[in-house]
């Protein structure tokens, strides 16, 4: 593999962030309806962070994507190995 489409890879990253982040969602909404002042606080941000990890997930992953397709240039992609296998066996 010699080129990570940026785009379109950093897409895919967002989404699958987004998805991770509902996890700290569902751990926020109890924080925030049976905690302390101090720990509703925290809930807000637990239940924001779908967005949160989102647009992270989606600034990091363009900066990963052309750094490796920068070094792919120089040093070659990753090396996949693709077998045929019978259908029928």
């Amino acid at each position: 593999m010699v080129r990570i489409s940026i785009l379109q890879s950093s897409k895919i990253m967002t989404a699958m962030y987004v998805l991770m982040g509902l996890i700290y969602t569902l751990i926020g909404v109890p924080i925030l309806v049976f905690g302390n002042p101090a720990l509703k606080i925290m809930g807000v941000i637990y239940i924001f962070m779908p967005v949160i990890m989102g647009i992270f997930g989606f600034i990091f992953f363009v900066i990963f994507a052309a750094i490796y397709n920068f070094l792919a240039k120089m040093l070659g992609g990753f090396e996949v190995e693709v077998k045929d296998v019978d259908p029928a066996a």
